[in-house]
């Protein structure tokens, strides 16, 4: 059977922490995966969440399966920290939750679920959007279809060609939005322009994914729901994708959710208990750990407290090497104008190098990035900024 078989190209992100791991080069970079480090090049585990670990095993009193859709208290927690205890959506029951593995899992079950009952519906993501969107709904039958989003000329959001896409959108088609820290450009739309986004959504009876993979490393856990928020105040149905990877540094438990939204709470149990069939024919039911770790940070003040706190530490200190990395390219007498990185939102930034640049950076210095010349901020860190930017002088 499998004799006939030729290799599958390697995934560009995942693919490039291989060769990365392999490179001998003691000064090495990393600035591909999208994973949080620290100033010291680590990946901590929260403070918070080591907490709530322990008080976990000391109240854990059975390994049985969760059901289906998780625990609900997990759900509980995941609306509130998405929309607010006192929104409408959760006061009304609008909203089911399913718990995922992992936010790229709650995609896979959006797509099969909205496959399944849209057949004939194609999906339209941005260009460009994270490398794994295109495979994963592609996977669940659909034709993708793009919508333009980032102008490299100004290295901006290209509003006006979006909101003249989207109305173009036939309806009952799907549109993949990104709530925030948008992937890989680093670039969002600002409330003005959400709220716009939202209205053509709603006239042209377009049916909205939010990817949810970065609250709280935009401009805040609360700011950074302006997007879900306008999307939720004029359209009645939308589905939502959230992971817990970034925010609580919960990469290897792969927590994330799965939020289906309609108009009323009939609806959306109807809705619901095929997403759960779905779900039991994909992997039946979640793993417990990381999310009872995010159930027990939320609901416990002290640990809401403490986790929030981390966070925007970590948040701040990305917001620092992006301005550090602007400064010291401009120290190494670089003229090319990068401050637009300055002003992108999130872990990721598109930095402008192209791809001949980007390999003459792997092959000559061991830095690593992606083809796009998409890098992860918070891979830089104070020890190899100098080396990373002289490098990059270097080459331009």
């Amino acid at each position: 059977m499998f004799q006939q078989l030729e290799p599958a190209p390697a995934d560009p992100i995942l693919g490039l922490t291989e060769a990365f791991k392999a490179d001998t080069n003691p000064n090495k970079i990393n600035l591909g995966v999208g994973i949080y480090k620290d100033a010291q090049g680590n990946t901590p585990i929260f403070s918070a969440v080591k907490k709530a670990e322990q008080k976990i095993l000391q109240t854990e009193t059975t390994k049985n399966y969760l059901p289906i859709p998780g625990a609900a208290e997990y759900a509980a927690a995941v609306q509130k920290l998405l929309f607010g205890a006192d929104h409408p959506i959760v006061t009304g029951k609008r909203a089911a939750t399913a718990h995922t593995p992992g936010g790229t899992g709650a995609l896979r079950v959006a797509g099969d679920f909205l496959k399944k009952i849209q057949p004939n519906a194609q999906l339209h993501v941005s260009d460009p959007t994270w490398a794994n969107h295109k495979g994963i709904f592609g996977d669940a039958g659909f034709t993708i279809k793009t919508y333009p989003y980032y102008d490299a000329a100004t290295k901006s959001l290209n509003f006006d060609a979006l909101i003249a896409a989207l109305k173009n959108i036939p309806a009952g088609d799907i549109v993949l939005l990104h709530a925030c820290c948008h992937n890989p450009t680093g670039v969002d739309p600002n409330a003005q322009q959400w709220q716009q986004i939202a209205e053509v959504i709603q006239a042209q009876q377009i049916f909205p994914i939010i990817d949810f993979a970065y609250q709280g490393f935009g401009n805040g856990l609360e700011e950074d729901t302006v997007g879900l928020k306008a999307i939720a105040a004029v359209v009645p149905e939308f589905i939502v994708a959230s992971s817990y990877s970034k925010n609580f540094g919960l990469y290897n438990e792969r927590v994330a959710a799965f939020t289906i939204v309609t108009e009323d709470a009939s609806a959306t149990q109807a809705a619901f208990s095929h997403v759960k069939t779905t779900i039991r024919r994909n992997y039946s039911n979640p793993p417990s750990h990381g999310g009872a770790i995010i159930t027990t940070i939320l609901n416990d003040p002290e640990l809401t407290k403490e986790w929030r706190a981390e966070l925007e530490a970590a948040c701040q200190r990305i917001h620092q090497m992006r301005t550090s990395f602007v400064e010291s390219l401009k120290a190494k007498g670089v003229t090319q104008d990068f401050s637009f990185i300055t002003k992108q939102n999130g872990m990721f930034s598109f930095s402008g190098l192209t791809k001949e640049q980007v390999h003459t950076l792997r092959d000559k210095y061991a830095i690593y990035i992606v083809d796009s010349g998409r890098i992860n901020v918070a891979g830089i860190t104070p020890s190899n900024i100098d080396r990373l930017t002289q490098a990059i002088a270097d080459i331009l």
